[in-house]
């Protein structure tokens, strides 16, 4: 969270330091064209030329290898579609040894800009166990050459790039710099926090102290990223900007603001010096961060408003009509979720398309994941703006018409599909043995599918519980490897029906029934084929059943 605080040593002295701006080289120059450079444009456009072709056929990683016996190395992006899938990987580099990885520039690659985490599982000597260690690292458009020594890669005296390397070497000063001077701010914040006498001039001093250091910090990120805007690791400098805070509250809340206040106050600024406007936000891990801590505040706020009411609780008071609107925690949490939702994605509808569009993606797949079913209802107003670049609208078009009509109290759509048994089910047709059928969407390969299998598969053998429902298990598994998997797991699932719809996600059974990500329950009446429920985990399932 944004508006964490960091421990360190405070300070209780106020003494005004002014900020020294960082001294680092310029490696981008902007000195318009020499006369020279004018004078032989033919010789200068073939250059250009030259270096667009060299970046449009890819960049490439030269490594050094010392200090361990043998390593492998294996570069991952660590955003994009791609993420954290290896797109380069050279085993059995020796001590003293060099490799050459590529990365595809290309357009349609998507790789670059990108931040990409370049693992080594190194042996020490011959015989030893390989072990893993990793690295974080900027490409953008320069060649680059690294030394380095595995079991200590992020040390840096033991590995280091090419003197001249841009994104790197300036990322590496930057976060020296931004340490020191975002250390002093955030020692003055938690002295202020934790300060008992809110009412004296000293504390007053010390606010007004923090105000003017915060203002001077987040120009000097400003600065650094004009100054270095050429480079890609520049765009990341904005997700260290202070947003203002209140340490006081309200009139209505304790003198130093109740625990909700500052959250209310932490989201209201939260968006502070982000610019959305800024499309190489989605090449950042940074925007993934910075919205998902913006999230859990949501999440700590419907945490606060759950709890049983009491006399120190106003702000529960404040905010009855969210408290009105939902009956439990779940619907709470759901409500915040949307919320958050709506306010973050508005924000970035006023940037560039491309963040818009990530944006939308991002809750999209956060709904979907926990079937917040008013949440993926919000964004139907986004998918058709043609400013909305997302690449999920497709997904979410259907996701919505099956919310129409896979409503409880409507029926199930039928199928027939062919068991493990090569004979013909007909859902509608299966009654079994129990009252309930559940309907499982799931695939052995998906780790929560797994997770909710074993659940299940415990409660099952419970007594009594099989005679409240007959399970009923699609697999969307596709791949050779995840048939296998799927296979070889059903082994230990006696009395269940196996079916494996092929085809996957682009079945018609799938497409039936909206599944566009697993695992997806559906309780469903033997006898009328009624929907009862749609329980996202075991214990709503138990709860669908006890009704």
């Amino acid at each position: 969270m944004r508006m964490a605080i960091r421990s360190a040593a405070l300070k209780t002295d106020f003494k005004n330091e002014k900020y020294k701006p960082m001294k680092i080289q310029r490696v981008i120059s902007h000195k318009p064209f020499s006369v020279y450079a004018i004078r032989s444009l033919p010789m200068y456009a073939l250059c250009l030329f030259l270096s667009f072709n060299c970046l449009a056929q890819g960049i490439t990683l030269k490594i050094n290898v010392r200090g361990v016996y043998e390593s492998k190395i294996t570069l991952m992006p660590l955003t994009g579609t791609n993420a954290l899938k290896p797109v380069a990987e050279r085993a059995g580099i020796k001590n003293g040894g060099t490799t050459t990885l590529f990365v595809n520039a290309s357009h349609e690659a998507h790789l670059l800009p990108a931040e990409f985490v370049l693992r080594f599982d190194y042996k020490e000597k011959e015989t030893s166990a390989p072990y893993p260690s990793e690295k974080h690292i900027f490409i953008y458009n320069q060649n680059i050459e690294l030394w380095v020594n595995p079991p200590y890669c992020n040390n840096s005296d033991s590995a280091w790039f090419q003197k001249d390397e841009k994104e790197n070497n300036l990322f590496a000063q930057f976060t020296k710099e931004n340490n020191n001077l975002k250390s002093q701010i955030l020692n003055l914040k938690s002295f202020l926090m934790n300060y008992d006498d809110t009412h004296s001039a000293f504390y007053q001093q010390g606010i007004e102290e923090y105000e003017k250091r915060r203002s001077e910090y987040n120009q000097w990120i400003a600065e650094q990223s004009t100054q270095h805007k050429a480079l890609f690791v520049s765009h990341t400098f904005q997700f260290h900007y202070l947003p203002q805070i209140t340490f006081k509250g309200d009139a209505l809340s304790m003198s130093k603001g109740s625990e909700s206040d500052r959250m209310q106050n932490a989201i209201a600024h939260y968006f502070d010096g982000i610019d959305f406007n800024d499309s190489l936000l989605i090449n950042t891990t940074d925007l993934k961060k910075c919205i998902t801590d913006y999230v859990n505040i949501y999440g700590a706020l419907s945490a606060i408003y759950s709890k049983p009411r009491s006399r120190s609780l106003s702000e529960v008071e404040r905010n009855s009509e969210v408290i009105e609107r939902s009956r439990n925690a779940e619907a709470l949490r759901d409500s915040l979720l949307t919320l958050a939702g709506k306010t973050a994605i508005e924000k970035a509808s006023h940037g560039h398309p491309k963040v818009y569009g990530w944006m939308v993606d991002y809750f999209y797949k956060g709904y979907e994941s926990y079937a917040i079913n008013k949440g993926l209802a919000m964004l139907q107003q986004h998918i058709n703006n043609p400013d909305c670049l997302t690449s999920k609208k497709e997904q979410i078009i259907k996701r919505l018409k099956g919310m129409e009509k896979l409503v409880i109290g409507t029926q199930a759509p039928d199928f027939i599909l062919r068991d493990i048994d090569s004979s013909d089910f007909k859902f509608h047709a299966y009654k079994g043995t129990a009252k309930n059928k559940l309907l499982l969407f799931w695939s052995a390969d998906c780790e929560h599918c797994r997770a909710l299998v074993n659940n299940i598969t415990q409660w099952y053998k419970e007594t009594g519980n099989k005679e409240k429902l007959d399970m009923i298990d699609i697999s969307l598994d596709e791949t050779e490897t995840e048939v296998q998997k799927w296979e070889n797991t059903i082994i230990n699932l006696p009395g269940w029906k196996h079916i494996r719809a092929k085809g996957g996600v682009n079945s018609a059974v799938a497409s039936d029934y909206a599944i566009l990500s697993t695992p997806v329950m559906f309780l469903v009446d033997s006898e009328s084929n009624i929907i009862k429920g749609i329980p996202n985990n075991l214990e709503a399932l138990i709860k669908d059943l006890g009704k």
